[in-house]
């Protein structure tokens, strides 16, 4: 199947084959067949003789009288290729960027529709598992719920919450005439050791599952901009792109939209639908904020029941309460966003998780079926899956830069690092590889990490 995509606008109220032929394409079928190894190719014109309204610009309506095309076929030595013309667009309308003019072309009910419609479509080739369309505005309610949250502390040493709350809750404050939110999610479970084999041996270190391959706010980030400028390039429209990297409440904005439901965890879970539903909440979501006012999709209703499995999972009870979460006891947070000493009481808690944690999700019915991703950004990089803890702790900080190059882990630095895995080796099994690595570390440069290693070395009874 080959699908073409038209880079050029063309007129295609004169005809598709004349615009084919003046835009070089049948020659391009040509070389392309000759590559393949087929001795000939030509385009199949199909005319489209109906007497019928086509849509241009995603709603405006053709003139009475005219005439289009579409190239289904196109035929190379008994080989049929399918060709997907993926858009119309009428360079002679008035808000057409071509005609030095920023007017946004009137689009009513019906080409906005159709907008969505291939807003979703390109979503699917740019790899995005689902995208939904909601309000750029939320309840009154959900700012109550952030100011309590930030009230009662629940957000440990992140200042920025604070310093920002106003903006998560009124996206016009980021991009004034913003009138949609447009959520997406893109699946990251690679293939990789079993977590509950690695949480079950304390001589390995556990790396969440979404930190093991590339930097998920690069590849999610580069995505929504190509699928912006696919929109913007369709019709004249203003974007924002967002992936966890600005004041936006990402998943209340995708729970609005009916991208998935908020779990007791507080993480956003989805069910595709099939007779074998999956997806659960290994995914990575993000945003385009848009001034188009797209159809929106309605929420989707809960199916967490009664389980209370996520709050019965977390080693050191960061959930407080069903859809309640207190950061300063979770391990992510700890382990990542937290800059000084983990507190003593949590430290036996935390076992061998050295960066993130992924317990709540492990026990969560959902993600039983969740999928395996194809990602290659996603796949395991320098054995992380289920490297030991002594190997890891003896990275210089060269080699932990150079290793970490292009993942969400070398944001927490050196220290930080070296911090998370004493207090694992604190936990893990005793033994005489394990003494030996942490007494090369008691001298350390860092108070943080001598501080940590000092604690490990008293635990192993050192």
């Amino acid at each position: 199947m080959i699908q073409i995509y038209f880079r050029n606008y063309i007129r295609f109220n004169q005809g598709v084959r004349r615009a084919v032929y003046c835009s070089g394409v049948s020659q391009g079928f040509q070389d392309s067949a000759n590559q393949c190894g087929f001795s000939a190719s030509k385009p199949a014109f199909q005319p489209d003789d109906q007497p019928r309204r086509e849509q241009s610009w995603f709603g405006q309506p053709r003139a009475e009288g005219q005439r289009g095309g579409l190239i289904d076929k196109l035929h190379a030595c008994g080989e049929v290729f399918i060709i997907w013309v993926m858009s119309e667009i009428e360079i002679n309308h008035p808000g057409h960027p071509a005609n030095g003019t920023d007017t946004q072309p009137n689009l009513d009910a019906t080409g906005l529709a159709a907008l969505a419609a291939a807003i979703r479509r390109w979503a699917t080739e740019l790899g995005f598992s689902a995208l939904t369309i909601g309000e750029a505005r939320l309840p009154p309610a959900a700012g109550e719920g952030l100011r309590r949250w930030l009230a009662a502390g629940c957000h440990g040493e992140m200042d920025y919450m604070a310093r920002h709350a106003s903006l998560r809750t009124h996206p016009a404050e980021l991009m004034p005439n913003v009138s949609r939110v447009i959520s997406a999610r893109i699946h990251y479970w690679p293939a990789a050791t079993p977590a509950a084999e690695v949480l079950g041996n304390g001589t390995l270190a556990y790396v969440s599952r979404y930190a093991l391959g590339r930097d998920y706010h690069k590849v999610v980030r580069t995505r929504l901009q190509k699928l912006a400028e696919r929109i913007t390039s369709a019709v004249p429209a203003s974007t924002r792109v967002f992936t966890d990297s600005a004041p936006v409440l990402e998943a209340e904005f995708a729970q609005r939209s009916g991208l998935g439901w908020r779990g007791k965890h507080t993480l956003l879970i989805a069910r595709d639908p099939g007779s074998l539903p999956s997806s659960g909440s290994c995914f990575f979501i993000g945003e385009i904020f848009i001034d188009l006012p797209l159809p929106v999709d309605t929420p989707v209703s809960g199916h967490c029941g009664r389980c209370t499995a996520c709050l019965a999972a977390c080693p050191t009870g960061a959930i407080v309460a069903p859809y309640q979460l207190d950061a300063r006891r979770c391990i992510s947070y700890l382990t990542i966003e937290h800059p000084g000493p983990i507190p003593e009481p949590l430290r036996p808690l935390i076992g061998n998780r050295i960066y993130g944690c992924d317990d709540c999700q492990l026990a969560c019915p959902w993600n039983r079926r969740t999928p395996q991703s194809a990602e290659k950004d996603f796949a395991v990089r320098n054995g992380l899956d289920s490297a030991s803890l002594v190997s890891l702790f003896a990275w210089s900080e060269a080699e932990f830069l150079e290793r970490t190059a292009g993942s969400p882990i070398r944001r927490i630095g050196h220290e930080r690092w070296l911090r998370n895995i004493a207090v694992a080796l604190g936990n893990a099994p005793h033994s005489p590889e394990l003494l030996a690595a942490l007494r090369a570390r008691a001298g350390d440069a860092s108070a943080l990490v001598r501080e940590h290693v000092g604690w490990a070395l008293e635990r192993q009874g050192a």
